[in-house]
């Protein structure tokens, strides 16, 4: 039996990866890119891909001739990007970096902070420093599109055990809530023959309101809450948690 610890843990993202990125995810990414009005960004703009992973959005946004730079603090999932980044005939550049400590001041059009890679800190101060560090990034008036699973979505889905299977692996996923739903914690169980991998991922969970004052109070403004990636109201029809929000000019 292997553990890993969490997704600080490099061993953690190269394990799981074929549940954490399935083919589908990279068709959803490409397919939100051609039709969603939040991710619709003029030609050739500048744009940051924070927590980028192995590229699900940094290569379609490249192929489409955005200047694209992906961020991430995984060496696994960097070289899977440039690999992949390569394979499309496009051009990004990747930086091994904890998105507490990158800076590029005032560099990029567009900030992305995608599928729920925000929360994952153990004190709340780093996660409102990497808020600070999306706003920085941005030239005046650049924006930023933060997506996550929303405290309230969450309440509806948290559930037992969901079981995936995939290729020839078998995934056990138990979800508990903690700190009276401030944060939530994810305990995986990986069965792959007589291999059996355990990894359990804590981040904290946020609410339309609490994800807006923490954009506020890092300096954001005209600060839009969304439902969804078609521009759908936050409301009980909804099934993401989407924050666009921009720079003062």
């Amino acid at each position: 039996m292997a553990d890993t610890g969490g997704f600080q843990d490099d061993d953690f993202w190269s394990e799981f990866y074929e549940f954490l990125f399935p083919p589908e995810r990279f068709s959803q990414a490409e397919e939100l890119l051609a039709t969603s009005p939040l991710l619709s960004f003029p030609p050739g703009g500048r744009v940051l891909d924070l927590c980028c992973g192995p590229g699900v959005f940094t290569v379609p946004l490249a192929r489409l001739g955005h200047r694209t730079t992906g961020v991430d603090r995984s060496p696994a999932m960097l070289e899977r990007a440039r690999k992949l980044t390569a394979e499309a005939g496009a051009q990004a550049e990747y930086v091994r970096a904890d998105v507490r400590d990158y800076t590029a001041p005032g560099a990029f059009d567009t900030v992305l902070n995608m599928f729920t890679s925000f929360g994952y800190f153990e004190d709340p101060a780093d996660n409102a420093r990497a808020m600070r560090t999306m706003h920085d990034c941005l030239r005046p008036g650049g924006s930023l599109l933060l997506d996550v699973a929303g405290k309230e979505i969450l309440a509806r889905r948290v559930v037992p055990p969901k079981v995936v299977r995939r290729g020839g692996g078998l995934l056990v996923q138990t979800d508990s809530v903690l700190d009276d739903w401030a944060r939530l914690r994810s305990d995986w169980v990986l069965v792959r023959g007589e291999r059996v991998t355990r990894a359990s991922l804590v981040w904290f969970v946020y609410s339309a309101v609490e994800l807006r004052a923490m954009a506020v109070a890092a300096g954001f403004e005209r600060v839009e809450v969304f439902g969804g990636f078609d521009g759908r109201p936050y409301d009980e029809d909804a099934d993401r948690l989407i924050v666009r929000a921009y720079r003062p000019r």
